[in-house]
């Protein structure tokens, strides 16, 4: 699978053996005493490289552990490993030249997802009992969809992304998080208790406590679900699988409402989650490269709504621009708690397809998917992505269907996964009603072969 690209087996091992030891003499250290974890790549773990795929930075080592490795370590788990990303963490792919190709473990031909590509896959195979993954445009939902097992984008904020960066003292971004995958949602609720928490010169005067997991019985529940939407077509199978949650809710007493207006119309959506997402990414270039790219962006036509159109004027927006982004941000924000005054949650697709064929030789703009024979802008994925990231949201990623009349290979059949959204820190009611699926409906089944 090529999804750990770095392991210390010797030293886990010798921590196990000491996990053992303390464990006979009553001295067990926490909730994930003695449990094999990974991390992904871009992490910063002490003395291994965070090169976010980068040959140039194989050599680099870093000097402390990232903020998350931290409360891992603390709660008793034992890291094996690093895995695998897409160079810069920029793809719904994962491979680099500097550790090559991580492959879905349900088809070798199709993409894991990225860019916790190699999380996802460690993860499905029985690898690590839990992963740690980051998420701004669809990170850890798209391979938690892909590969089949849960995944958990956090409120914004609310889990530190300290060590998490091309070098030390760079501030947060205002879209990217830092969360858990794993193959269970009972997993998930209890890494977002480890992870949850304030950081640095904050922790001396802030505290945070996630509220509990307010999810009401089912019959007293309204579950919004979403389908599909007309600008942002999924496929057939990824239809089905939302509908068939939706009954399975029904089943259970819940209120369902069915495709529900969203707050604003859906190429809005679409275009405010690009202008957001790529400003937030366009620190990681230098300035020479984004002045490079001002000319392109100024030639547009003004009614170019294209993904490069869109990507082109993300990456180079004024402060000015960007604050007007970020006050429509503010008012998509609000609309959404009104939303969730009437719902507990929204149940939507993670992107409109399962795990597409691997893609190589085309540039990013490029990318197209086939969505019931119909080759689509694979950039259509941002809007569903978006729903939760545009607006800070939690969302849960969780097993729900198959893919049908497929043959890939190794599986004639792929998984697909559904996102729970609720609203700003309500993180552990989504995973509650992940959890209540899972019970109900479908949860992590292994890949063939790694059962």
């Amino acid at each position: 699978m090529n999804a750990v690209v770095l392991l210390r087996g010797a030293e886990a091992l010798a921590q196990a053996d000491a996990a053992d030891a303390a464990l006979r003499a009553g001295a067990a250290t926490g909730p994930l005493h003695g449990v094999p974890v990974t991390i992904k790549e871009c992490f910063d773990w002490t003395g291994t490289p965070s090169t976010f795929g980068r040959p140039s930075r194989l050599g680099h080592r870093a000097a402390a552990d990232a903020a998350v490795v931290e409360r891992l370590v603390a709660a008793g788990a034992i890291v094996l490993g690093k895995t695998n990303v897409p160079i810069d963490l920029a793809d719904w792919q994962t491979f680099n030249d500097a550790y090559g190709a991580t492959v879905n473990p349900w088809d070798s031909a199709r993409s894991p997802g990225g860019s916790s590509g190699g999380s996802a896959t460690a993860l499905a195979v029985g690898f690590s009992a839990l992963e740690v993954g980051s998420d701004n445009s669809g990170s850890i939902r798209m391979p938690a969809h892909f590969c089949g097992v849960h995944g958990h984008k956090p409120t914004w904020g609310v889990v530190p992304v300290r060590g998490h960066a091309l070098e030390p003292g760079l501030p947060a971004d205002d879209v990217n998080v830092v969360g858990p995958l794993a193959r269970t949602a009972e997993d998930l609720a209890l890494a977002m208790q480890l992870f949850a928490g304030v950081d640095g010169t904050a922790a001396r005067a802030w505290r945070m406590a996630l509220p509990a997991a307010d999810l009401p019985p089912p019959g007293e529940c309204t579950i919004a679900v979403i389908t599909g939407d007309a600008d942002f077509p999924v496929d057939a199978d990824t239809a089905r699988t939302a509908r068939e949650v939706a009954a399975r809710l029904q089943d259970l007493g819940a209120t369902v409402v069915v495709d529900p207006p969203l707050p604003i119309p859906s190429p809005a959506y679409y275009e405010l989650f690009l202008a957001l997402a790529r400003g937030s990414t366009s620190f990681r270039r230098d300035r020479a490269s984004i002045a490079a790219l001002a000319p392109a962006a100024a030639a547009l036509e003004p009614d170019d709504r294209g993904y490069e159109a869109l990507m082109l004027r993300g990456l180079t927006q004024s402060h000015r621009e960007w604050l007007e982004r970020n006050a429509e941000r503010q008012r998509l924000r609000d609309a959404w708690e009104l939303f969730f005054t009437r719902h507990h949650a929204l149940i939507a697709p993670v992107s409109p397809t399962p795990a597409f064929p691997h893609i190589r030789d085309l540039p990013k703009p490029m990318h197209t998917l086939e969505v019931d024979g119909i080759r689509r802008p694979m950039a259509d994925t941002y809007f569903w992505i978006g729903l939760a990231s545009a607006a800070n949201l939690p969302s849960t990623t969780m097993p729900a269907g198959w893919s049908t009349g497929q043959s890939t290979g190794l599986a004639s059949r792929l998984p697909i996964g559904l996102q729970v959204i609720g609203p700003e820190y309500a993180d552990l009611r989504c995973i509650a009603l992940a959890r209540l699926l899972e019970a109900t409906h479908r949860g992590f089944t292994p890949p063939p072969g790694f059962d």
